[in-house]
């Protein structure tokens, strides 16, 4: 068992580890390569940089740093979170990991459709937590939007409530060795979201109607807010809420980075990844 599993390889993610690694504590860095750091594009407002730096790598050069100081790092998809008597246990699509505690650095980013409909029907037959929102759709027709490991997920997690669910890739393609098998599968490009007061159906560009009740998007992999949503954790303004040790609601369960709010900054995922690990290892070592 992990002492803690940092979920996101950012600076947040990254700095916490380095802390908690410093403090003789076991950790893993589980994530995608994703960050929103290695999309960026020069940087020139980082301390101590006299020239500018490529958003990729200072991403390079923060996992190396990690690895230089033994930090075990998994370049995984999460999938889910589940309690476990001893702490939490962690899905990921290609293993499973028990942990003490768990740090959330994913960011925060909402993988909306950009589906013409999907605005106009949140909350009436659209939703983007299966675990959260499953129950209401019981016995009825729903639609999973996406074409990763999460959609296989959330959709595996629906087939419990209904034998009629289907994913929609909206033109792409499912990965070929997935985790999950799931028979319905419509591949065609969707055009719309249609209904009155509520869902009814999802049109696709070749006009072709299929009756929907309930439709969950899960584009991409899952961010933070998607776990703080299926844990329950507190969420405010979309931002995971904390306290001044950078403790979730939720004991065990930490954030840090874009997903607690404020500044969008490299700097500040630093400062809360610094905080998370020297918090983590008070509490774990009772110093």
């Amino acid at each position: 068992m992990y002492d803690c599993i940092i979920i996101g390889k950012g600076p947040a993610g990254i700095s916490t580890a380095i802390y908690i690694s410093r403090s003789n504590l076991k950790c893993l860095v589980i994530g995608k390569d994703g960050t929103a750091l290695k999309k960026a594009s020069k940087i020139e407002n980082y301390y101590g940089f006299i020239e500018p730096i490529f958003g990729e790598e200072l991403y390079k050069r923060g996992l190396k740093q990690a690895e230089n100081q033994g930090i075990e790092l998994k370049n995984d998809e999460v999938i889910d979170i589940e309690y476990d008597n001893n702490g939490f246990l962690i899905k990921t699509v290609n293993s499973e990991y028990e942990t003490k505690t768990i740090v959330l650095a994913i960011g925060k980013s909402r993988k909306t459709s950009n589906i013409n409909g999907e605005d106009k029907f949140i909350g009436r037959g659209i939703s983007y937590c299966a675990i959260c929102d499953g129950y209401f759709f019981k016995n009825k027709n729903i639609a999973v939007i996406g074409d990763g490991e999460y959609a296989l997920h959330e959709a595996e997690i629906l087939k419990r409530v209904s034998n009629n669910v289907t994913i929609f890739t909206n033109g792409n393609k499912l990965p070929e060795n997935r985790s999950i098998e799931i028979k319905n599968v419509v591949e065609g490009k969707i055009d719309s979201i249609r209904g009155n007061n509520k869902v009814e159906s999802i049109e696709l560009e070749n006009k072709e109607k299929i009756p929907i009740d309930g439709i969950f998007i899960a584009q991409g992999i899952a961010s933070s807010i998607d776990f703080a949503k299926k844990l329950g954790i507190f969420i405010k303004d979309n931002n995971i809420i904390i306290n001044n040790n950078m403790e979730t609601n939720v004991p065990g369960i930490y954030a840090a980075g874009d997903c607690t709010g404020g500044l969008l900054q490299i700097s500040k995922a630093i400062y809360e990844g610094a905080k998370c690990g020297l918090s983590i290892a008070k509490n774990l070592k009772n110093i």
